[in-house]
């Protein structure tokens, strides 16, 4: 069965048993029946309290509730508590962002008209949209939201407006005419879409589909059944996550069969206390804080993007689109303006930019003149009313200078000839002091014909609408002739004398050039994908830095000719997809992600949300995006600016570079609190840290030192990097060995505290041991803070101060470890030992302040040896 655009009237009007007068009641009431409702379909979803339970699937959560789980169970409440709590509260963060994501569905419904005007019973009658079945004939007219998808069974002049869904900025002209050959989307002129509006004219169509068989329909079908990718640092984090829990499973495992080994006696208190050790040392290996930490950081960047108009709706997103290496980018609005703009114009054989028009020349003051009186729009105050293409006349002649409403008023209008897209042509008569005058716009192929030009004169037009076309500007004849008649007639369109052209086109933003160098420079590839006439998006893409060669531009037509599979190696050298369908687009955002690329996708559209959605990071445009985009997508730039891409860019690495460093204190300063445990266990030596110790170490001094590090201050140099691969992980061998130098000195100063606390004066006082190791652990980690800001030594620069975050953790966790030393009464709670000598305190403060020290040497020495290199 052919499709609908291509059949015949009275072949449609039999598969779809209707006529020109539309349906009768009993009919319509059975094709309702038949088809359903005019309604976008809503997905299922989950319950808010299944989206709360998802969040404990993570491998770190599931072991830390085991671990409350046998606190509790031992009775030690207060280790049960402050896992539960921590767990919990992470569990309300992702639930809380997950039931504001989904939204898309919902908004798709807000595109269908309320009302519409139908035939029925071979009377208008008004219907609510979602009444409308295949067979009824819906009456359009300028102003109108079209309810459902349908074929044109009557036309006067009527223009739709159908940027939502193939992303052509202009109007598009309609037709009755079957098509006979296949054509995409955008270039079916006698069908109507749901979710278009009619500008001009008016109309009449038998509806073909409804619902979710409609364009709007589908597209609402590809968001459903478009994957919500992991960005990188999920993927990474949930690896990290599982590894890490094996291990330090593994390391506690074997702490506890030595503590068992090592009691006088095995029964069900020495296992108890060996097994609540082991519980502990797990609770403080693992850093079960680090998803909050993750959650509250990249909620600090969010907060420092909007400020510079890019809203972030989806937190994982931030690092996400650090990591980008491809961004698919819509033209329309996007690196466009989405206006149309006199580019050039030609009179008296001359191609004149707009720029260097000079109304003070008669023949170009002439042709203004002409495009403002053959002219139905108004550009008054900022407000444009018209078509695009018209209003753009009007904004011209007010660049230059003169007043289109002073020009109206001197020449007032006597008669016209309406726009015709059958002619192609609108004309006016107007009164030119004296004298009337018909002035004539249109198709320069229709005009050529009418006008008394030469034969070498027409060439010469022709070459020059040749050359301006090349270059995607949209072309529009003018001539004119004197006129002695009180009304026009189409009869009366001969005879004219040429003035000149105008060129528009729909221009680039003019930041859109410097934000590609930009991509470019930072390693991420642009790539333009729109439904624009090749010609047009290939001018675009090569003025603002896109497009290099020619063969780098394709039509989607020949995408259909490629399998998944081949398109992964077909997209590797384009940079410009013209006239494209939604499903094109996913398929383009899937290559790039199956060779291995982080993938941003920008747009506005309704067309632009599945691949929105498929994209790692979607991003949308705040003030011409729908609101079907905006939902769909993880970023929302308010000022609709290509430019604001680049500083999410550059926000993003920033953020996901912290995020290491927050990981790097986190584990370097675990890693010395398992080291310290495993030597003391080995050496038969009692216990370094109670179970409360290690809380109090991870919960409180841990926390804000690495928040902190999430909020360093942001460098310029992560935009001279190439993005980091796709896969790559966070423990590259680099971080593991600066997590291992780290930690390893951190838990030499720890052991050498424990040893000098257990054996001074030969006292062999354990409770002073345990109370040295826990407070230089915990003194180590905090001077730690410091160290981690850079790769390079940090004591000598202006970095160990640049973050007040970073000396405000520090001054904290100093004054809470030294209120637990020296407050008598907290000694109890901490089992910290009373009277502690002054020279064990000195040490303590000592072994702190000589870790930092020594890990800076290190640094130092490494920065060395890699400039060598």
């Amino acid at each position: 069965m052919q499709e609908h655009y291509r059949q015949d009237l009275e072949e449609l009007y039999q598969e779809l048993g209707t006529c020109p007068e539309g349906l009768s009641s009993d009919t319509a009431a059975k094709c309702q029946e038949k088809y359903g409702k005019n309604a976008i379909a809503e997905g299922k979803k989950k319950p808010t309290l299944l989206i709360f339970l998802e969040q404990f699937k993570d491998f770190l959560v599931i072991i830390l509730i085991i671990a409350a789980l046998i606190s509790a169970f031992t009775g030690d409440l207060e280790s049960f508590l402050v896992i539960i709590a921590v767990i919990t509260m992470n569990a309300i963060l992702g639930t809380v962002q997950t039931v504001k994501a989904e939204k898309s569905l919902s908004n798709l419904k807000k595109l269908s008209s309320p009302t519409a005007k139908v035939l029925r019973d071979g009377q208008t009658a008004i219907l609510p949209a979602e009444e409308i079945t295949v067979g009824d004939v819906v009456l359009l007219e300028a102003g109108d939201q079209i309810p459902a998808d349908g074929r044109l069974i009557d036309c006067a002049s009527l223009q739709t407006n159908e940027s939502a869904l193939t992303g052509e900025s202009t109007n598009v002209e309609k037709s009755m005419d079957a098509i006979s050959q296949e054509v995409p989307l955008a270039d079916r002129k006698n069908m109507v879409y749901s979710g278009g509006f009619v500008t001009y004219g008016r109309g009449a169509f038998v509806v073909t589909e409804i619902g979710m068989q409609t364009e709007v329909g589908k597209i609402a079908s590809l968001i459903q059944n478009a994957e919500a990718r992991k960005t990188p640092l999920q993927k990474t984090l949930d690896q990290f996550g599982k590894r890490l829990s094996m291990a330090i499973l593994i390391i506690c495992a074997l702490v506890f069969v030595l503590s068992l080994v090592q009691s006088d006696a095995v029964n069900f208190d020495s296992v108890m206390s060996s097994l609540m050790f082991a519980i502990a040392l797990a609770v403080a290996a693992i850093p079960e804080a680090l998803s909050s930490i993750v959650t509250i950081v990249l909620s600090f960047g969010t907060q420092k993007m909007s400020r510079e108009n890019a809203i972030m709706r989806k937190l994982q997103a931030v690092e996400g689109l650090g990591s980008v290496s491809v961004i698919c980018s819509d033209k329309t609005g996007t690196l466009t303006q989405n206006k149309m703009t006199v580019r050039k114009i030609v009179v008296q054989d001359h191609i004149i930019a707009a720029d260097d028009v000079s109304p003070e020349n008669p023949e170009e003051q002439e042709l203004i003149l002409a495009s403002v009186l053959c002219n139905d729009a108004t550009y008054q105050d900022g407000t444009e009313i018209g078509d695009p293409t018209e209003t753009a006349l009007v904004r011209f002649a007010q660049t230059c200078g003169l007043s289109d409403a002073q020009m109206r008023e001197s020449h007032a209008r006597i008669s016209e000839i309406p726009f015709d897209s059958d002619r192609k042509l609108m004309s006016t008569l107007n009164e030119c002091g004296g004298v009337r005058k018909m002035y004539t716009k249109g198709a320069t192929d229709v005009l050529l014909d009418r006008m008394t030009c030469s034969e070498a004169e027409k060439q010469e037009i022709v070459e020059q609408v040749e050359e301006l076309s090349e270059q995607g500007l949209r072309v529009l004849c003018f001539a004119a002739k004197e006129f002695s008649g009180e009304a026009l007639d189409i009869s009366d369109e001969n005879d004219l004398t040429y003035l000149g052209l105008i060129a528009e086109m729909d221009p680039p933003r003019e930041e859109s050039k410097q934000a590609v160098a930009e991509c470019r420079s930072a390693g991420i590839k642009p790539v333009m994908i729109t439904g624009d006439h090749i010609v047009t998006a290939s001018a675009i893409a090569k003025e603002i830095g896109i497009l290099e060669k020619p063969e780098e531009a394709v039509e989607g037509a020949a995408l259909d000719a490629y399998t998944d599979e081949q398109l992964v190696n077909f997209v590797a050298d384009k940079s410009v997809y013209a006239r494209v369908t939604p499903e094109h687009k996913i398929r383009i955002v899937r290559a790039w992600q199956t060779r291995g690329n982080i993938v941003a996708m920008t747009g506005d559209g309704v067309n632009d949300a599945p691949a929105l959605k498929q994209a790692d990071v979607g991003v949308a445009m705040g003030i011409t995006g729908t609101e079907v985009s905006k939902d769909a997508a993880a970023m929302i730039l308010t000022d609709d600016n290509f430019a604001t891409i680049v500083k999410a860019v550059k926000n993003g690495r920033n953020i996901y570079e912290n995020i290491k460093k927050a990981i790097l204190f986190l584990l370097s300063g675990n890693l010395a609190g398992i080291i310290a445990v495993l030597f003391c266990s080995l050496a038969g030596l009692p216990v370094p840290f109670a179970p409360i110790h290690l809380l109090f170490i991870n919960l409180l001094t841990d926390s804000l030192p690495a928040i902190a590090l999430g909020l360093e201050p942001h460098s310029d140099d992560v935009m001279k990097r190439k993005p980091r691969p796709a896969g790559e992980s966070i423990l590259t061998k680099n971080f593991l060995a600066k997590v291992g130098y780290s930690g390893v000195i951190i838990s030499l100063a720890t052991i050498g505290a424990f040893l000098l606390g257990h054996f001074y004066q030969g006292a062999h006082n354990a409770s002073a041991a345990m109370t040295m190791a826990f407070a230089t652990l915990c003194m180590s980690r905090l001077f730690h803070g410091f160290s981690c800001k850079s790769d390079k030594p940090v004591i000598f620069s202006k970095r160990l101060w640049n973050n007040k975050f970073a000396i405000l953790a520090f001054v904290a966790g100093m004054v809470l470890i030294n209120a637990v030393l020296w407050i008598p009464a907290l000694h109890g709670l901490f089992q910290i030992e009373n009277n502690l000598a002054g020279v064990l305190i000195g040490a303590i403060y000592g072994f702190s302040f000589g870790s930092m020290i020594l890990i800076q040497i290190v640094k130092a020495i490494v920065a060395a040896v890699k400039k060598t290199k």
